[in-house]
């Protein structure tokens, strides 16, 4: 039965009912937190009837409450959210996925965290997304550079970078990044001049990001917002998913990012000049179009050298409160064999060959964890050190810029270029759908067409 509670004003006039409906104990055995809801009194009631009408009203939120279909008056948007990036977790979400899910939440509790389930609406989910649209919404808003040396500093203090990292809780690599000179976010800053004993406006210099966030992001902001109240909805803590009822930035489709044939050449004939690690890396980068965390995570065991191909099923990310991990692929068709042309599987020979040869000369040093491309200790690769090198790489040889995205994208437009269908390469890329690759390369598909086009007035319509 549901506890009945009067709520009576200082006069004693009756204003409201509290109403309490038991849940029971946990798998724990701790007591849940009950029920609740509050039935308001019309002042035009008498006592009876408010009384009446209360039990009738208990009764019925009983119902739902045992069939499930009620909503909590008191949750909020950032405790059920919570609730449910757990429940995402238990369930086999990747630690990447959740991890995202986690930074998209620093902007979106300040402003609806607050807000109970059942008060949310569309108009503060449109305020929410207009105000991550304004300047020095981007990521690192605020950013600082050490306007002095660091180095003599620390040493005046008796600290250490790790010193510094450990007793502030800011990150290692922040704290070396400050002592280079390089920008590190204004918490970060105040942080280390703390440490240091100093005034932070002595010690750095403040830089405003006047960037704004993508629609893209923003829509990324709402997918969470509409997976969360999508849970609710199920549970049957809304009525309906308001997220749906919201207004969203228009996200204009960008064109792909690929290299033209000629690009492709100068950047081989620059990295012949290059070390073979990062000459074999490259390489394949470009060939296979798999992710660039794909590609450091793949094992000698997974390369077949008799029948050409390579079994991509694992890969090397890198994660805050993780460092770099393992996991499996993007999606279970990610998991995949892709076939390597002849040229390749020679340069992978030669390549195992190199390493095998550093192997030995590293001697203890070196703990051989199977992967093709490691750290000088065996372990995995930092993912970010492919685009550091890629930089770096592309200033010494006067290249454009180079992400390694761009070489997925690279082999999926030649590949559209030379005829082959989209099941082929949507098959060879490891997307989920062959309509996903069809929508990131309908522009290169168009032009591809035009060629086709081209081709059949030749063959067709051309005289003689």
């Amino acid at each position: 039965m549901a506890n009945i509670q009067e709520r009576r004003d200082k006069s004693g006039k009756l204003i409201s009912y509290s109403i309490r409906v038991h849940r029971g104990r946990g798998p724990d055995g701790k007591q849940l937190k009950p029920w609740t809801a509050t039935f308001e009194v019309s002042p035009t009631w008498t006592e009876k009837s408010a009384k009446k009408k209360a039990e009738a009203f208990a009764a019925t939120f009983e119902k739902e409450c045992r069939e499930g279909v009620t909503s909590d008056s008191r949750q909020t948007f950032r405790a059920y959210c919570d609730y449910v990036l757990e429940l995402k977790e238990s369930r086999g979400a990747k630690h990447s996925t959740i991890v995202r899910y986690r930074e998209l939440t620093t902007r979106i509790y300040p402003a609806i965290g607050h807000i109970k389930l059942k008060d949310l609406r569309a108009d503060h989910l449109n305020t929410l997304y207009t105000e991550l649209g304004k300047e020095e919404s981007g990521t690192g808003s605020t950013r600082a550079t050490a306007k002095v040396d660091l180095v003599p500093l620390l040493k005046e203090k008796g600290l250490t970078r790790a010193g510094i990292a450990d007793s502030t809780g800011v990150s290692l690599r922040a704290v070396y990044d400050a002592v280079k000179g390089k920008p590190v976010n204004a918490e970060a800053a105040k942080a280390i001049s703390e440490a240091l004993e100093r005034s932070m406006d002595k010690t750095f210099t403040i830089e405003k990001n006047n960037r704004t966030l993508s629609p893209k992001t923003i829509i990324e902001h709402h997918r969470l917002i509409s997976t969360v109240l999508g849970q609710a909805e199920k549970e049957g803590l809304v009525p309906f998913n308001v997220a749906g009822k919201a207004t969203l930035p228009k996200v204009q489709k960008r064109e792909v990012n690929y290299f033209q044939p000629e690009q492709v050449t100068a950047i081989r004939e620059a990295l012949e000049r290059e070390p073979i690690k990062w000459k074999a890396l490259i390489h394949l980068l470009l060939i296979t179009g798999a992710r660039r965390g794909e590609i450091l995570g793949l094992k000698w065991d997974k390369v077949d050298f008799q029948g050409n191909r390579i079994h991509i099923c694992n890969n090397v990310l890198y994660s805050s409160d993780r460092g770099i991990y393992e996991d499996t692929p993007k999606t279970a068709t990610s998991d995949r064999f892709i076939t390597l042309p002849p040229e390749t599987v020679h340069l992978l020979r030669q390549y195992r060959a190199w390493q095998n040869e550093e192997r030995l000369r590293l001697g203890g040093y070196y703990q051989d964890q199977g992967f093709l491309f490691a750290q000088d200790s065996g372990k995995p690769m930092h993912p970010d050190n492919v685009n550091t090198w890629l930089r770096s790489f592309s200033k010494r040889h006067g290249l454009p810029h180079i992400n390694p995205h761009a070489f997925r994208h690279s082999m999926a437009s030649m590949l559209y270029f030379n005829g082959v269908d989209s099941v082929s390469i949507s098959k060879r890329l490891g997307h989920a759908q062959v309509s996903t690759t069809a929508n990131i390369y309908a522009h290169v598909m168009e032009q591809a067409d035009q060629k086709n086009a081209d081709i059949l007035a030749d063959v067709f319509l051309k005289n003689g």
